[in-house]
């Protein structure tokens, strides 16, 4: 794969002429991607730049997965306007937990190698952490957009997160990375590990940004902290129900970075119906995750529900006698709550309030009111929104 193809969708590229040296001496390339594992998911964010890294892995260059279990304990300041709460090792390690299997749906498992940064920095005594905190002055760190404004709006910095863009670059000596990737917003945290390297006398690392994802609030850029992503581990329903929902103007960016369609593809389905075309991207990041049977079956349930106004064949099915209420405390808010469908008894209050609530097509108003299905022997089929059907049985 020629230099073009590598560095194709990268937003801004460091060291371009030391990376064509490197691939024109022939020698296999270390490429580090680091993650944190602040949440139990990954996202689309993610798998934009999965997605090149699996381009260099293709390329039969070394991939190293590094999972940031130390780091993550810390939390990343990027793009930050106050201190991330802080996570336990128990926290930290329960959300690492899943991260290989889901990385492994996009990387050959075979072909990764992969690290945690707790080796190194767990063995790291006090006297090691201030000889690193040597490399670094605090003039320097404020040249960090975020630390600026931070800083002139007199908003707190902790020390610790002065630390981290050092600590990452560490782990760019440790493993003696040839390239290293990231989103746009750790352009400076990365500039810091090739900045390490040539202190140490390495070969400095090139540092290849890729482009933020916007997330589905299409505003802000997708991320686990705005709950505005899309998750690896997401059900193919999720998928391709929240994939429909992203703006049209964000849609051909998903096209690019998701599906790594090229800009000819994307100007011919430009000249057709949006909402085709959205229905095709859907469609293939669904299948990229569950196949192409999962991805039809639920592209025909899309049509079928959204487009036809018909209900879904297949959905959430509840008995008001299997749940653990009184029933004088079988209120719609007491018995929504219950399914565990929403993330809290206030998601469901709002709903209420919005007018989102359908009962067998009956907008409902009062969150307080009984559900009563003692006269109603084929249950009542509940709609949330857009995406969501429930069926309770007495």
């Amino acid at each position: 794969m020629n230099l073009e193809k590598l560095l194709s969708n990268t937003e801004v590229v460091i060291g371009e002429e030391e990376l064509a040296e490197k691939l024109a001496a022939g020698p296999k390339l270390k490429v580090k991607f680091g993650v944190d594992p602040t949440r139990p998911d990954l996202t689309f964010g993610h798998l934009v730049v999965f997605n090149k890294l699996k381009q260099f892995q293709d390329a039969g260059h070394e991939a190293i997965l590094l999972i940031g279990d130390y780091t993550a304990r810390i939390g990343d300041p990027s793009g930050r306007s106050e201190l991330r709460p802080e996570l336990t090792e128990e926290e930290v390690s329960e959300n690492a937990k899943t991260y290989l299997d889901q990385a492994f749906r996009i990387l050959d498992p075979d072909k990764t190698v992969v690290r945690r940064n707790s080796e190194w920095f767990g063995a790291m005594t006090f006297a090691d952490a201030l000889n690193l905190s040597r490399k670094m002055t605090v003039a320097r760190m404020l040249e960090r957009d975020d630390f600026e404004k931070r800083f002139q709006s007199n908003q707190p910095i902790s020390m610790v997160e002065f630390m981290y863009p050092l600590i990452q670059g560490y782990d760019s000596i440790v493993l003696e990375s040839d390239i290293e990737l990231g989103g746009s917003d750790q352009l400076f945290n990365m500039l810091v590990g090739r900045t390490l390297q040539k202190d140490q006398g390495l070969s400095p690392q090139a540092v290849l940004t890729m482009p933020l994802l916007v997330g589905l609030d299409g505003n802000r850029k997708m991320s686990k902290s705005y709950d505005n992503y899309i998750a690896f581990n997401d059900p193919a329903k999720d998928i391709f129900g929240k994939t429909m929902s992203i703006s049209d103007d964000a849609m051909w960016d998903y096209f690019k970075l998701l599906l790594l369609e090229s800009e000819n593809c994307i100007e011919e389905l430009k000249g057709g119906h949006p909402m085709e075309a959205k229905k095709r991207l859907a469609t293939e990041l669904t299948a990229t995750f569950f196949g192409n049977e999962i991805a039809q079956r639920e592209a025909a349930s899309f049509s079928q529900v959204f487009s036809k106004g018909q209900t879904p064949d297949e959905m959430p099915t509840f008995k008001l006698s299997e749940l653990s209420l009184e029933p004088d405390a079988q209120t719609l808010l007491n018995v929504f709550a219950q399914t565990e469908l929403f993330e809290s008894k206030g998601q469901i209050r709002r709903l209420f309030k919005q007018g989102a609530i359908k009962m067998d097509g009956e907008k409902k108003e009062d969150c307080d009111e009984r559900l009563d299905l003692s006269a109603n022997e084929n249950g009542v089929i509940v709609k949330s929104g857009k995406k969501l059907f429930i069926r309770f049985l007495a």
